[in-house]
C-alpha cells in the first residue's frame, strides 16, 4: 500500500494579510483551502510561505515532499536564489511541481521551463471556461467538459512556454481569448503541472473542481525516482568489439 503523499503548498501569503477584500475571501490565506481539500483526501500536507525562514524551504523539507504546489504574484523576485536552486535539483531527482496562477513569472518556473514565461492578461472579472481536451489523462478524472468559473482574471495566447507534453484543459474567457491553462512537462525525473485559474481577488480555491484537479495532479506527479539524473560518462562495452 503506497504511503501518504507528502505535499508542500508553498504560497507568497502577503496579499491575504495586506489587503481587506481579499483577506475576507481568504482569511487564513489562500493556501488554506488547497491544504484543507489535499488533508481531506488523503495527503500529509505542508505549508511554507514566503516570509518563513529559507522561505519554508529547507532541505529537510524538500528532502520529505513528494509534491510542491506553488503560488506566487508580485514578489518573485524576492525568492532567493539559492532556494530556487534547491528546489530545481529536487524537481529534476523527481518531486513533482504544481504551478498555480502568477507562478507562471516565479524564478522555479521559468527555470524549469527555460522561456520567459510571459502572457497576454486583463483584470475584468470576466467568465472563464475551461475546457478538458484530455478527459483520459488522470489530472482530469472526475472532471466533466468543461470548469466554469463566473469570475476570473483572464491569461490569454500567446503564453511563452515550450510545447507541453499534454495540454489538459483549454480555457476560453467572456471577452473572446483562449489560453493554455492545464499543462504538463518533464524535467529530469520530475513532472510538471501548470494550472492558471487562481486570482486572488477572486474565490476560485473555493471552487471544488479547481481543487479536484489539484487533487489529481498531485499524484499523477509524484516521484517514480529519487535521485539526480546519471551523469554521462565513459563505459566499458557490454559486449566484445571486433
Amino acid at each position: 500500500m503506497d504511503s501518504p503523499l507528502r505535499v508542500t503548498v508553498w504560497n507568497e501569503y502577503r496579499h491575504e494579510r495586506k489587503d481587506g477584500p481579499i483577506k475576507q475571501i481568504y482569511p487564513d490565506g489562500m493556501h488554506a483551502p488547497i491544504a484543507r481539500y489535499l488533508e481531506s483526501n488523503g495527503c500529509r500536507v505542508r505549508i511554507a510561505t514566503l516570509d518563513d525562514p529559507e522561505h519554508g524551504l529547507s532541505q529537510d523539507v524538500l528532502d520529505s515532499t513528494d509534491v510542491l504546489t506553488w503560488w506566487g504574484h508580485n514578489f518573485h523576485e524576492a525568492v532567493q536564489d539559492h532556494v530556487v536552486d534547491r528546489v530545481h535539483k529536487r524537481v529534476l531527482s523527481g518531486m513533482g511541481l504544481i504551478a498555480l496562477h502568477s507562478s507562471h513569472m516565479s524564478k522555479i518556473f521559468r527555470r524549469l521551463m527555460g522561456t520567459t514565461g510571459l502572457l497576454r492578461w486583463r483584470k475584468a472579472a470576466e467568465r472563464e471556461r475551461l475546457w478538458t481536451i484530455e478527459p483520459g489523462h488522470p489530472i482530469a478524472d472526475g472532471i466533466g467538459d468543461y470548469i466554469e468559473l463566473p469570475a476570473s482574471e483572464m491569461y490569454g495566447e500567446r503564453f511563452d512556454i515550450p510545447a507541453p507534453e499534454k495540454i489538459i484543459f483549454i480555457s476560453w474567457f467572456q471577452g473572446g481569448d483562449v489560453f493554455r491553462s492545464g499543462c504538463t512537462w518533464e524535467r529530469g525525473h520530475g513532472r510538471v503541472f501548470y494550472f492558471s485559474p487562481g486570482d486572488e481577488s477572486y474565490p476560485i480555491y473555493h471552487n471544488e473542481q479547481v481543487l479536484h484537479v489539484i487533487l489529481n495532479a498531485a499524484p499523477w506527479a509524484r516521484p517514480r525516482v529519487n535521485s539526480l539524473p546519471k551523469l554521462i560518462k565513459a563505459a566499458d562495452p557490454l559486449e566484445k568489439i571486433s
